[in-house]
């Protein structure tokens, strides 16, 4: 403020300019740290779920490979009032769903074998028409109620296991031990609304397993 008999002092657009300049400067550079954040965090978490996966690395990718390959495929071969999921897990393919009928059922599992990387099938495709959006809904609770037990049982890791509900039946992939496995099959059995579960899994021994764990810090 000008003092009385003082010659009117008026803000130049520079005096202006350099406050905003420096306060977009800051923003940005917050912006961009807050963006390396992210990625380390992101690394960090993907780094520790890769880690806790006891399938190698290569047989990760190649089973993303192989699940979106089939996903592009069947639905061109199964018909349009078909209904088909893909997984798969350690190059083992699992099919679930429903088909018009048997050829088509057929023409599904052989189109899906041929795909690169693929080492067995386990063609459970239904005779049906298409399940409901009920069924579908509440076979995706059950997967998330069966998932969430596994985590609460300690003695087993539940990053080892796939759950796949179709039809209120818990279908569990995954490498581990015949003890883990019949264990989860077990707590899947306990969870409300299955109505059976399929193991799929590839069995390795305990020395395997034991091999497979990070050494205790210390150790």
């Amino acid at each position: 403020m000008n003092k009385p008999g003082q010659p009117l002092i008026r803000p130049t657009a520079r005096a202006f300019v350099r406050p905003v300049t420096k306060a977009i400067l800051c923003a940005a550079l917050l912006a961009s740290l807050s963006g390396c954040v992210e990625m380390i965090v992101g690394g960090a978490v993907m780094g520790a779920v890769a880690t806790a996966d006891r399938r190698t690395l290569g047989a990760q990718t190649e089973d993303k490979t192989i699940t979106v390959k089939a996903e592009l495929r069947v639905p061109k071969i199964a018909g349009p009032d078909a209904h088909v999921n893909i997984a798969s897990f350690n190059r083992k393919v699992l099919l679930t769903g429903e088909v018009a009928n048997e050829a088509a059922k057929a023409t599904v599992e052989r189109d899906v074998r041929s795909i690169d990387g693929v080492q067995s099938i386990a063609n459970e495709l239904d005779i049906s028409g298409p399940s409901s959006y009920t069924s579908r809904s509440s076979d995706a609770l059950i997967t998330t109620k069966v998932k969430a037990s596994l985590v609460d049982m300690k003695t087993i890791s539940a990053s080892s296991f796939k759950v796949v509900t179709e039809r209120g039946t818990v279908y569990l992939m995954g490498r581990v031990t015949e003890r883990e496995g019949q264990l989860a099959a077990d707590i899947a059995r306990g969870v409300s609304g299955v109505q059976k579960v399929i193991k799929i899994f590839d069995y390795i021994s305990e020395d395997e397993l034991r091999a497979l764990q990070p050494p205790k810090p210390g150790l």
